[in-house]
C-alpha cells in the first residue's frame, strides 16, 4: 500500500480552497468544498486541460474548456463531452497538514 504524502499544510489550502501539487510526477488538484477535501488528477479526460480552474458546483468540478463535468468524490464523468473517468486520491489533515495517497498503482 502506498504511504501517505504531506504536500501542503491545511491552513494554506483553507486560504486557497483549491491547488495543484505534483505527486510523484502527477498533476494532481486538491479541493476544499464546503468543509470536505477532495483530490482528482488535474486533467481532462476529453482533450487534456487543466481542470482546478474549472467551476466547482456543490461536489461537480466543469472543465474550463469545453464544459465536461465530473464528480470530485468518484471521479465519474457526469457531463459530456468527456466519456472517461478521471483518477480520484485518498486525501486527509493529519497535524495540520493536507497529506494525500497514491493507490493508483496497489
Amino acid at each position: 500500500m502506498a504511504e501517505w504524502m504531506d504536500v501542503m499544510s491545511a491552513d494554506e489550502l483553507q486560504a486557497l480552497g483549491v491547488t495543484v501539487v505534483d505527486l510523484d510526477d502527477v498533476e494532481v488538484a486538491v479541493f476544499l468544498v464546503d468543509g470536505s477535501l477532495y483530490a482528482i488528477e488535474d486533467v481532462c479526460t476529453h482533450d487534456g486541460g487543466p481542470l482546478a480552474d474549472g467551476e466547482v458546483s456543490g461536489c461537480e468540478i466543469e472543465c474550463p474548456r469545453h464544459g465536461a463535468r465530473f464528480d470530485l468524490r468518484t471521479g465519474k464523468v457526469t457531463a459530456p463531452p468527456a466519456y472517461e473517468d478521471i483518477a480520484v486520491f485518498p486525501v486527509r489533515i493529519r497535524e495540520g497538514m493536507i497529506q494525500i495517497r497514491d493507490d493508483r498503482d496497489d
